[in-house]
């Protein structure tokens, strides 16, 4: 909806809506980023970083259970947060996923718009200390407009957040139809699932004058986006966003229905990877919210439907978390803390917890656990087995830390 004329109450009321579409941006490029491509990219062939004996331990047995996962066909999910990209670790997670280790990534809205940054200009991150206070934080032209007009032309294919960013960084552009097409479809099948975003579209394109056809939109950086490796090797990469989470929302363009539409089809891709989690493995690295609260909504949604097909619900999967904090120096291998410990109420270590499977617990840096997890993975080779084969072993087997 147009911010101009969201619902109001009266000049005096406490209702009112402030009109963020006349909030003011400024070019990309006079930002004065924090972190650039080449201070922070690592090596995935460098030496990799010291990890605590304790999480030494657990990246071994991440790493086993991973070669047995892939061996046996399952699904390895990573699911991160967006300190993943601004630690550099986009070429050691594409190197995973090329040697088909990773078969599917999720992260939150915040972790695509650092990756397109990197990949557009080679720059990315701000001060939100200075920048709030200035009411420039997020305010950044090419960021927000790129993104929307991203999932505005990808909606249009049927895709979500991640494959429509992931297409648009690896092929340099999007093509935008002709109005007239897009008024056509609208008239000619009101109901189609597509039309409201068709209708987003061809307003955007009316009201800023966008014309028809190939827009080209450079990424001299691509080869190191995780959203547009994904896309070229055809692995899902799903996005979780939350409305006004993201500096999208600071961009006059800010439009929820368009980044909804684009998260709820994320959603349901998301859960048709845990529907194929039996005996797989997810990685939950540095997502304290986003992870644990998607990946239990989606396993209810996968078993309930189970349930009505008479099929099992999933098991066998495990799930390693990784972060910084010391998991409430409980041993979450030992059960679920009582609610008198402030270990209780760590979200991304209960609700992993009670999604069955196995939880392990890793309080470790991510570049030592993701790049020691890659150098003790790459010393493998891996034989993906048939379909068939991939059934026969999800029958018989149950979680690799049983």
């Amino acid at each position: 909806m147009d911010q101009e004329h969201l619902p109001q109450r009266g000049s005096g009321s406490v209702y009112m809506a402030l009109p963020l579409s006349k909030v003011r941006v400024w070019p990309l490029a006079e930002r004065r980023s924090l972190s650039r491509l080449e201070d922070i990219l690592l090596d995935p062939n460098s030496e990799p970083m010291q990890a605590p004996t304790p999480a030494t331990v657990l990246i071994d047995e991440a790493a086993a259970c991973i070669r047995r996962a892939r061996s046996a066909g399952a699904m390895v999910m990573l699911i991160y947060g967006a300190h993943l990209v601004k630690n550099g670790l986009m070429d050691v997670v594409i190197r995973l996923m090329e040697e088909g280790w990773i078969t599917h990534l999720a992260t939150n809205g915040a972790g695509t718009i650092h990756d397109w940054e990197l990949a557009f200009s080679g720059r990315t991150e701000e001060s939100v200390r200075a920048h709030v206070a200035e009411g420039c934080f997020g305010t950044w032209d090419e960021t927000g407009r790129y993104l929307h007009l991203a999932l505005m032309a990808g909606a249009l294919q049927g895709d979500g957040w991640g494959r429509s960013l992931g297409r648009f960084i690896s092929e340099e552009g999007l093509k935008l139809p002709r109005p007239q097409e897009l008024e056509e479809a609208i008239r000619s099948d009101l109901h189609h699932p597509w039309t409201g975003a068709r209708w987003e579209l061809l307003a955007v394109m009316q009201r800023h004058g966008l014309q028809p056809g190939w827009h080209a939109v450079r990424h001299p950086y691509k080869d190191h986006s995780l959203l547009a490796r994904a896309f070229e090797l055809g692995i899902p990469f799903t996005v979780h966003p939350g409305i006004g989470y993201d500096i999208v929302a600071t961009h006059p363009w800010f439009n929820g229905a368009v980044l909804g539409r684009a998260g709820e089809w994320d959603f349901a891709l998301f859960a048709g990877s845990v529907d194929r989690l039996d005996n797989g493995v997810v990685l939950s690295v540095g997502s304290a919210i986003m992870g644990p609260q998607v990946f239990e909504k989606s396993l209810s949604c996968v078993n309930n439907l189970r349930k009505q097909q008479g099929r099992p619900v999933v098991r066998g999967h495990t799930i390693f978390v990784v972060d910084l904090q010391d998991g409430g120096n409980w041993d979450w291998s030992q059960g679920e803390p009582p609610k008198d410990n402030p270990a209780y109420y760590l979200r991304f270590c209960k609700s992993y917890a009670r999604t069955g499977g196995v939880m392990r617990y890793v309080q470790c840096d991510n570049r030592a656990f993701l790049h020691g997890l890659w150098h003790r993975l790459s010393r493998a080779k891996l034989e993906i087995p048939t379909a068939q084969q991939s059934r026969r072993s999800a029958q018989g087997q149950t979680s690799c830390m049983h």
